[in-house]
């Protein structure tokens, strides 16, 4: 892999050295940040500890790789400025656990769990019986407004019976009127 430095330039407030960067890795997969960030400590000569890669970017078919980093005077002044995310990507610094993320673990508590595999076990003899009965019972239940549905929709059939006939009846005025004209 060959790195090359295009831009180099001195940001002497936050006390960094802002350069952008090209890679060229033929016959090589794209690098990843933890080599690109060892090759452009060497090429700096600086720790690799104190490189911060901003991003980097590969564009599909060419073997390259082009991004931003800086270079701190030291790893404090790193830590102070730059925003934890990128910090967690170069691995400066390790990712924090949510705190909300334990505490639901802890809600749903063992006992009620052990409460319902308690109740079917003492039980389940007499369970049985009364859902062998519940079902029949269920079974009609389920039937009746099945009918109930059915009746409902041949009401809804009725009305457009009752339109199909009050066209008829409209055709019906129509055909005398026509008849009249015609005997005329």
């Amino acid at each position: 892999m060959q790195l090359e430095v295009l831009q180099r330039k001195e940001n002497p407030l936050l006390k960094r050295v802002e350069v952008t960067f090209k890679a060229t890795h033929k016959a090589e997969p794209t690098p990843t940040r933890d080599a690109l960030r060892a090759f452009l400590a060497k090429e700096l000569k600086a720790t690799k500890d104190i490189v911060v890669i901003d991003f980097q970017a590969s564009t599909f078919g060419r073997y390259e790789t082009v991004g931003e980093a800086k270079v701190y005077k030291s790893k404090e002044e790193a830590l102070a400025v730059e925003r934890k995310h990128i910090l967690v990507r170069n691995k400066l610094i390790e990712p924090e656990v949510k705190k909300e993320a334990a505490p639901k673990p802890e809600k749903p508590t063992p006992t009620p769990r052990a409460e319902k595999t308690e109740k079917p076990s003492a039980p389940a003899p007499k369970a049985e019986a009364p859902k062998a009965e519940a079902k029949p019972e269920g079974k009609p239940e389920k039937a009746a407004p099945k009918e109930e549905k059915r009746a409902a929709a041949k009401e809804e059939k009725k009305p457009a019976e009752k339109k199909e006939e009050k066209k008829d009846e409209k055709k019906a005025e129509k055909k005398p009127e026509g008849k009249k004209k015609e005997a005329k």
